[in-house]
């Protein structure tokens, strides 16, 4: 229902008849008078009375229409925000590229740095719901299973919802959920695994358990060339080092600047106020009479 029209309709008063007749007549033959004369705006369609209350069925069906036709405009902007958020995060070790084809797919990487998964640089896939962020937990996926407890040995899914058994619309967001992929390679957690032998060898015999770890680093470094198992042109993809490209990128990377902000406030900066003190007036400063 138009509210402009409801209002309108509600507000006006009904004339009389001989009224109607009256002011009709006075349209005829002053057409001057009647180009002053407000007009009602015309009903828009699909208007309803405000003394016709729509059936149930109606209403349901008109505000289903408006959910379905409102509900990808407000998920493509929480995805935004949470690609947002993710940005200013800033996860050590943690780099992600939302799908050209698809908001609801994230590519990634994870880069660990020390401990018992150290020098592993592994690839994943971050699968959001279609009613985010209503419905369950995102999934993360990586492209090769890391040997890990709390990793499918087949599938290579991480045990996401360990973490998060109930996705809280407005608490829990996606930097959450890579925050956590990254924890669980420094901290190893055996708790009802995913990979029975992965727990079994860390808590019995953590020397065997290394040597696997090593091996299961070692084969995802040497598929690290591979095209992506997707087709994206956001897709995440390594090219072996060539000087030739890499190395200019890589200086401007190491190249600390100083921020444009930090210069200006060092610089210091001399000349007459636009205003003077304690006055909301420009060019008020008090001129001085030259002597004659």
């Amino acid at each position: 229902m138009n509210p402009f029209w409801s209002m309108s309709t509600s507000s006006v008063r009904k004339r009389p008849d001989a009224e109607e007749k009256t002011l009709s007549g006075e349209l005829r033959t002053s057409p001057l008078r009647a180009s002053t004369k407000k007009q009602l705006p015309s009903i828009p369609k699909n208007a309803v009375p405000i003394t016709k209350p729509a059936s149930p069925a109606m209403s349901s069906q008109s505000t289903n229409g408006t959910h379905a036709s409102y509900g990808p405009f407000y998920l493509e902007y929480s995805l935004l925000a949470e690609f947002t958020l993710v940005v200013k995060q800033k996860l050590p070790g943690v780099y992600v590229q939302p799908s050209y084809r698809s908001a609801l797919m994230w590519f990634g990487v994870i880069f660990i740095r020390h401990g018992l998964y150290q020098d592993g640089v592994f690839k994943f896939t971050v699968y959001i719901p279609d009613n985010y962020p209503d419905g369950d937990c995102p999934r993360l996926v990586f492209d090769l299973p890391v040997f890990h407890p709390l990793v499918d040995p087949l599938s290579g899914e991480l045990d996401v919802k360990r973490a998060f058994a109930k996705w809280r619309r407005n608490h829990n967001h996606i930097w959450q959920v890579l925050m956590y992929a990254r924890r669980v390679f420094y901290k190893i957690d055996t708790t009802s695994p995913l990979n029975p032998e992965a727990a079994v060898l860390y808590e019995k015999d953590i020397q065997l358990f290394k040597s696997k770890v090593v091996d299961s680093v070692k084969l995802c470094s040497s598929h690290l060339f591979d095209q992506p198992k997707i087709e994206d042109p956001y897709a995440i993809i390594f090219s072996p080092w060539n000087p030739a490209i890499h190395d200019e990128a890589r200086e401007k990377m190491l190249t600390q600047k100083k921020p444009e902000d930090q210069h200006c406030k060092s610089m210091h900066v001399s000349g007459l106020s636009w205003v003077k003190p304690g006055s909301v007036q420009p060019f008020s400063k008090e001129e001085k009479m030259m002597p004659t």
